[in-house]
């Protein structure tokens, strides 16, 4: 009996017995993996799998972690200045012996998938990693007040941004405002970039009636 799997995106005929290099396994020598991507199954009679057979698969021991043949590589470019360059490489392969050919009751062996040294996937996936809660900041209130402040947009033509400039600038009460001189004024003016707003909006006169009340 033979058959036909899958492992490494090669395919490879193999029956009992059989020893066979495969693409790297994550295997160490002396373990029973079993490859679960079995294409075709001969014998007596031929089962052809669509695209695999079901319950089929194939088991094989790990015989050690071995190395291919040197390969070289070599490149020149003769219209780049006659450039050469040559590298050398050894493929990572796993040597197996074949054990056993399952036509059933793959899912229901206990053995180790097969799975390549490289693959993220293991035969039981793990548990994904809980998500962290994002922690919502709460938006500051645009109508609060600054803490201990007034409401500074009680002011003509105060907004909320204005509002943010002024706090920025250290103004957060009436009094303040109230108390300015007319060297505060331009200096405020050019921090606000609103030359002559707040002559022309009275700001004063109407920090000093908001304070009193």
């Amino acid at each position: 009996m033979f058959a036909v799997m899958k492992t490494g995106g090669k395919q490879y005929k193999v029956k009992a017995g059989d020893r066979l290099r495969v693409e790297k396994l994550a295997a160490d020598a002396g373990e029973t993996v079993q490859f679960n991507d079995i294409l075709m199954l001969g014998g007596d009679s031929a089962t052809v799998g669509s695209p695999t057979v079901e319950g089929a698969a194939v088991q094989a021991t790990v015989v050690d972690q071995i190395k291919g043949e040197k390969l070289i590589h070599f490149v020149k470019r003769r219209r780049k200045h006659s450039s050469k360059r040559t590298k050398g490489h050894r493929q990572q392969l796993t040597l197996v012996e074949i054990t056993e050919i399952l036509t059933s009751g793959a899912d229901k062996s206990g053995v180790k998938a097969a799975v390549g040294a490289g693959s993220v996937a293991t035969t039981a996936e793990a548990a994904p990693a809980p998500k962290k809660a994002a922690k919502k900041e709460a938006a500051p209130t645009a109508a609060a007040p600054a803490a201990g402040g007034d409401d500074l947009k009680q002011l003509s033509g105060v907004g909320p941004a204005l509002e943010k400039k002024l706090h920025e600038a250290g103004v957060t009460s009436f009094a303040q405002i109230a108390a300015w001189t007319p060297e505060d004024v331009a200096d405020m003016d050019e921090k606000l970039s609103f030359k002559g707003r707040i002559e022309r909006e009275g700001w004063i006169e109407q920090a000093k009636k908001l304070a009193g009340a």
